[in-house]
């Protein structure tokens, strides 16, 4: 019988991130170093032990987040991202927020049921395949979707291979949160929605979302918000 391969711990650190063990919620352990990575597995363990007793998860999951923090921070010695930005412009609210209207626009890879952006031609394209092509949606023009504001749940799509989109399925306002917009309004936080919302995936050519963003523009300026609530994903 043949010898299984040693893996080496990089190995098994880095096939977390669109390897054999891929696990978007674990990919940051590849830009982790490997003693730092160590000590994060010997703490999900102890951490993992004592919750047999207490039943609780929140250690574990704040762990998690700290080492995610960790893994996508920048190094001291490591040069600033061109993409990066140091400040941003501040344009000063026109109108008291209990009076605006606000729109919504995120980088979560959402669309509408029947209108599928069919990325690289693709008809219903699965997660497992956006996953699998993450390389080339980083080098592909992206697609913003329109989605009406007042569209029901169980008729948004969402596909992204850059992140574990389970929560999304689960409840859409984790990453899309058109429900509490509307909530806001019928508190009187808000005056009122845009008609329309906007997503597109943020795993995308930067170069050309930059070459996209005037015609973007205009269409997200039509709806005349006085706020945009932007939400990374």
């Amino acid at each position: 019988m043949e010898d299984a391969r040693s893996e080496s711990f990089a190995e098994f650190r880095t096939s977390f991130s669109y390897g054999s063990r891929n696990d978007l919620n674990f990919k940051f352990l590849k830009s982790l170093p490997d003693d730092v990575a160590a000590e994060f597995f010997r703490q999900l363990l102890e951490s993992l032990g004592d919750q047999y007793d207490s039943g609780d998860v929140t250690a574990l999951i704040d762990l998690a987040i700290d080492a995610q923090v960790a893994g996508y921070a920048p190094l001291p010695d490591v040069p600033p991202s061109m993409h990066g930005m140091d400040d941003g412009p501040f344009t000063a609210l026109r109108v008291p927020l209990d009076e605006a209207t606000v729109g919504l626009l995120n980088t979560g890879g959402h669309f509408v049921e029947g209108d599928d952006p069919q990325p690289f031609g693709v008809e219903a394209m699965s997660q497992d395949e956006a996953i699998a092509r993450i390389s080339e949606f980083l080098k592909d023009t992206p697609e913003l979707s329109e989605i009406p504001a007042d569209l029901p749940s169980d008729r948004l799509r969402t596909r992204h291979g850059g992140y574990d989109i389970s929560s999304a399925l689960e409840d859409r306002n984790v990453t899309f949160p058109a429900d509490r917009l509307r909530e806001a309004v019928e508190r009187n936080r808000i005056a009122a929605t845009t008609d329309t919302f906007y997503s597109f995936p943020g795993a995308t050519a930067q170069g050309r979302l930059r070459r996209e963003l005037p015609g973007w523009l205009g269409r997200i300026e039509s709806q005349a918000a006085d706020v945009m609530l932007l939400v990374p994903v």
